[in-house]
């Protein structure tokens, strides 16, 4: 009797620690939008944030982002708080209002939501 208590709850435990998100959707099954995203993603962003793995770089992955509830920051994972800190930056991230407009940050946040 005792050894089966141990032994449910380990495995309870075991099962409560697995907790795994959906991987990112395919590259292949994007719509437009988010194509356009990835291509924004590719060309400012992949330098330092990586998007399909959990690899860190000189910034924390994007994989999930939306699928938490705050970012590494502490900020809220909204499209508010992450299309501010593309604008404006955030400690060492650097600034990219003046090099991204609106539709691209647009496709870039539909991108992040695919991940």
């Amino acid at each position: 009797m005792k050894i089966s208590r141990v032994l449910l709850l380990a495995m309870a435990g075991v099962l409560a620690g697995c907790k795994t998100s959906a991987p990112p959707k395919p590259v292949d099954q994007l719509n437009a939008q988010e194509m356009h995203g990835h291509a924004v993603y590719q060309a400012r962003c992949v330098t330092c944030h990586s998007d399909r793995t959990d690899q860190k770089r000189n910034g924390p992955p994007m994989l999930g982002v939306f699928k938490k509830q705050y970012m590494p920051s502490g900020a809220p994972a909204n499209d508010e708080r992450v299309s501010a800190t593309v604008q404006h930056g955030r400690n060492m991230m650097p600034a990219q209002g003046n090099v991204i407009d609106q539709q691209e940050l647009d496709d870039l946040l539909a991108y992040l939501h695919t991940l």
